[in-house]
């Protein structure tokens, strides 16, 4: 069987064309299937549209958590209700096109245990394809470990990824990273990008450079191996000018003029230091939030769960 989980804000515009191409492309694969969609704190009427499916087809599991928990909080609660052999994981704005899903099916078959589409044809602007870019090239800077990072939710995985992906419970959530983090191998698949129909995207500038220092926080301790080798460097350099001051006093007889320089200098070491409690705070915050273990997500209403899981069972 084959499980397909889609994590959704406020879609109601995409909520039945995703579902009709997804089960059309499900049946050209021909086997089982369940859809797992999760509301995670819609504003509009995407909640009722997914129960009006779910009333139509047992085998959609409709999820509907108490408040916006966050795209990869939602995606993670989609994964846990997952029953399947295979599991692919897409956003629901119809970017990530149904129709690839095969493909994607076709190369896990050939002995990978994940599967993920890389784009092709991006639709997005040229800036922010830009923003992208420097994105990922920041992820794969500070996160010093041999994971696997891209920046797509959309892939495929078999049972035993999504088993240890489930015992991974970090409130400060990068999925992808998490994937990565977990092993096993992976390829990939290039697919073409659909285009974004109706609303707008969730993920401005902002929302990217927040995931973006999430995952290197949430991976990687290189910033503050960075700030010790900073400040090292720049103790070498100040002892260094130091030394050349005094020996310029003493045989050349130059003082040190120019009060300018040396407001320049406190301002600039004052922010260099606020810089670097900053990261050390980042750190130290995450470890009181991560130390509290409050649950990833809350489910407010689950629709066709039972259903699905006694169908299986007979």
């Amino acid at each position: 069987m084959i499980s397909v989980v889609s994590s959704m804000k406020n879609e109601s515009g995409s909520v039945d064309e995703l579902y009709k191409r997804i089960i059309s492309s499900i049946n050209s694969i021909g086997l089982l299937y369940e859809i797992v969609f999760v509301d995670d704190g819609s504003e509009d009427n995407t909640y009722e549209l997914l129960t009006e499916i779910a009333k139509k087809d047992k085998n959609v599991i409709v999820i509907k958590l108490s408040r916006d928990f966050g795209h990869h909080a939602g995606i993670s609660a989609g994964l846990d209700y997952t029953s399947g052999d295979y599991v692919v994981m897409m956003d629901a704005d119809l970017q990530d096109k149904p129709e690839e899903i095969p493909n994607l099916y076709e190369k896990l078959k050939e002995g990978n245990d994940v599967v993920y589409g890389e784009r092709v044809g991006k639709k997005f602007s040229i800036i922010r394809r830009f923003f992208s870019f420097v994105f990922l090239k920041l992820i794969q800077f500070f996160i010093n470990e041999p994971i696997v990072i891209n920046t797509t939710i959309f892939r495929i995985m078999n049972k035993k990824v999504v088993e240890a992906i489930r015992k991974l419970r970090e409130g400060q959530r990068y999925l992808v990273g998490v994937i990565g983090w977990v092993g096993f191998k992976h390829a990939v698949v290039y697919v073409k990008h659909g285009k974004r129909k109706r609303g707008k995207s969730k993920y401005n500038f902002i929302q990217q450079m927040k995931l973006a220092f999430n995952a290197i926080f949430s991976f990687s301790d290189y910033p503050v191996k960075l700030i010790s080798r900073i400040g090292f460097l720049l103790t070498c350099l100040s002892f260094c000018m130091g030394c050349w001051v005094v020996i310029r006093r003493i045989f050349f007889h130059v003082s040190v003029v120019g009060w300018a320089s040396v407001i320049v200098s406190i301002f600039f070491f004052g922010g260099l230091n606020i810089l670097f409690l900053g990261v050390l705070g980042e750190y130290v915050g995450r470890t009181y939030i991560e130390s509290k273990r409050r649950p990833l997500y809350i489910v407010e209403e689950i629709i066709n769960y039972k259903n699905v899981k006694t169908s299986q069972n007979n």
